[in-house]
């Protein structure tokens, strides 16, 4: 993308005139402040954002990550940048990407066709040379030399400009694969790898406006999330996380989706979900997977039996929204909490 593209993109999405970017800036820097968040430009974008309030997923978000923390987390800026600011870009420059390997791609296979090509001609010149013991013109095999020597010349320049594309084919394909990672990193939530908060709204909007068999959400939420880092530390929470993003990834049934949603909760989409109770039983599963789970407190090898989850189901209906299926399935999660935790409502 040149400078100017990337100019006019950022106008795009920050279109406002002076006046009315000092009117955000004077909401977004209190709140930095406020939050004691670092003044450096990734911050500053998301919170000018937050202040604009266009992006609302984004602004629970952000509300959501200072709650939960003591600090602003760097890896969670910098998911928010690529998941909020950036996304478009990322997209343009796979696309560019894709361009220039089809191209590279291109010129590698006209040029091998070349050089396969002028080693053949050259053959062709020499066995000419060999038939004529006694050439008609004297001349003829002084001339056939001198075009062999410059067909040789001529091959030697294709082949050192093959090996450059062969090259440039590797760096591109370098780049490919690290922006591939790149975007892997901006859908998925880095401790857990299920998908992030971002994504699940995106799929979940996918999921309910394509004609299916049934939608059903599963949110859960770790129980006493709290006191495991309070009694044992951060290190052992994350821990915890990533025991069960990893009991979500292997249980999921063809069609559905996990995320973490935020803190110590998580959500599964079930697509092509044949009634409620299909989905209370696939919730029940997972609670008792998550029940069985042993994991050992580094240090003192004390052995945690205690990691339950509570759990809320909704059915997709005709109306629902991504906002109106949350809801009903964050309201059931809280019954399932208050009535004793570690069970399915």
């Amino acid at each position: 993308m040149s400078q100017s593209e990337l100019h006019a993109t950022a106008l795009a999405l920050y279109p406002e005139d002076y006046r009315e970017a000092a009117a955000l800036l004077k909401q977004a820097v209190p709140l930095m402040v406020r939050h004691n968040i670092p003044p450096n430009p990734v911050h500053y974008a998301l919170w000018y954002t937050y202040s604009k309030g266009l992006e609302p997923e984004l602004n629970r978000h952000l509300d959501r990550v200072v709650k939960d923390f003591d600090y602003f987390p760097s890896e969670s800026a910098s998911r928010l940048f690529r998941d909020y600011i950036i996304r478009d870009e990322l997209e343009d420059a796979r696309a560019g990407q894709q361009q220039a390997i089809n191209l590279v791609d291109g010129m590698e296979r006209d040029v091998s066709h070349s050089v396969s090509g002028s080693l053949n001609f050259k053959a062709s010149l020499g066995q000419c040379l060999e038939m004529l013991a006694e050439p008609v013109d004297k001349r003829l095999p002084a001339i056939l030399s001198e075009l062999q020597q410059s067909t040789q010349a001529m091959h030697d320049q294709q082949e050192r400009f093959l090996s450059q594309l062969h090259t440039a084919q590797a760096e591109i394909k370098n780049l490919r694969d690290k922006l591939e990672r790149a975007q892997l990193d901006a859908t998925l939530d880095g401790l857990t790898q299920v998908l992030n908060r971002s994504t699940f709204s995106r799929l979940l909007e996918q999921a309910l406006s394509t004609p299916t068999h049934g939608v059903a959400l599963v949110m859960l939420d770790i129980d006493h999330f709290k006191q495991f880092n309070d009694q044992y530390g951060h290190p052992l929470g994350d821990r915890v996380l990533k025991h069960v993003g990893q009991v979500l990834r292997s249980s999921l049934p063809p069609q559905a989706l996990a995320a973490r949603y935020g803190g110590e909760e998580f959500c599964v989409i079930l697509r092509d979900c044949a009634d409620l109770s299909a989905a209370r039983d696939f919730a029940q599963v997972l609670r008792q997977k998550i029940q069985a789970l042993r994991i050992k407190a580094r240090g003192t090898d004390e052995v945690l039996d205690t990691v339950t989850a509570s759990f809320g189901v909704a059915l997709a209906n005709a109306h629902d929204t991504v906002e109106s299926l949350v809801i009903r399935a964050d309201d059931a999660l809280y019954k399932a909490k208050r009535n004793g935790r570690n069970q399915v409502v």
